[in-house]
């Protein structure tokens, strides 16, 4: 039986908030050494935290038995010097959706990284893939690789390569995301948004617009995509979820690509934003949330 870990058995990821957590759970769950890196020492503490509880919460449900979480907690390490991702065959930025925050990432990581044919991945909702691989001396080997909030519940990983992407960073990506974590594997081309967030980005912008005019109260609308369209979840609580935050820095993006007043942030929205109110990870957003 062909050992699909032998490829990639050491994963960096860049980030250890709500994102770069739920990577980075995924991958020690799938038996893969696993690297975390945070900018301070709070923030690396909050993020281990973060993993800490998650991991707690699935063996309480069952998921994970005691060996398993002991497993899983063994092949997780963290620290803040991107210096000691020099090993990893893998690593995956998942830091706030700014283009020049990443593309400085990429370029530290192109330096520390000594495996000349290791993935360098983004988990970017909006910035092209481009702009990411060009900053490094090998493009071939950068990729988007988008996961779905929260990463170990959703089956979904967007696989987006560059106009420099080989392909056989591609294959490789592909089988790592379907044979390794189990995910199911889609493609998309380096347009900002992709496949899902092109399609559920308007939808949520459209929502919010509706209850920003009163046509109808966050209830109702929530109610009227569950109940009416079967949806698990309405669009402001999702909205909520994803965190408001990101909704604007998806948009920006996509308004920035395409020009179309669909991709255009409402100005609750940048209110919202602008007060702090965030979502779930706030304490509030169209929601209160404990």
């Amino acid at each position: 039986m062909t050992d699909f870990k032998a490829d990639v058995a050491r994963v960096g990821v860049v980030g250890c908030g709500q994102m770069g957590a739920g990577i980075a759970e995924v991958c020690a769950r799938a038996g893969l050494d696993v690297k975390v890196a945070e900018t301070t020492g709070d923030a690396l503490e909050y993020g281990r935290t973060r993993l800490s509880n998650s991991l707690a919460k699935a063996a309480e449900r069952g998921k994970l038995t005691a060996d398993e979480l002991a497993a899983t907690q063994s092949r997780l390490s963290f620290t803040t010097d991107l210096g000691e991702f020099a090993d990893r065959d893998l690593v995956i930025e998942a830091v706030v959706e700014n283009e020049q925050v990443k593309t400085e990432i990429f370029q530290v990581l192109d330096q520390v990284v000594t495996r000349k044919d290791a993935i360098l991945a983004s988990n970017t909702s909006s910035i092209p893939i481009v702009k990411l691989a060009v900053a490094t001396s090998r493009p071939d080997h950068v990729i988007g690789i988008h996961f779905f909030n929260p990463a170990p519940v959703q089956k979904l990983v967007e696989l987006i390569p560059a106009l420099t992407t080989s392909e056989g960073t591609i294959s490789r990506a592909h089988v790592w995301a379907e044979k390794v974590l189990g995910k199911h594997a889609i493609r998309a081309q380096d347009r900002s948004g992709f496949v899902v967030n092109a399609l559920l980005v308007p939808y949520l912008l459209s929502s919010i617009r509706m209850f920003e005019q009163g046509i109808a109260s966050r209830e109702d609308i929530d109610s009227g995509m569950e109940l009416g369209c079967a949806h698990p979840m309405g669009p402001l609580k999702l909205a909520d979820l994803i965190g408001l935050d990101t909704i604007v820095s998806i948009s920006e993006g996509m308004y920035a690509e395409y020009a179309e007043p669909l991709y255009a942030a409402p100005p609750l929205l940048r209110r919202m934003v602008e007060a702090g109110r965030l979502g779930r990870k706030s304490g509030s957003g169209f929601y209160a949330y404990q």
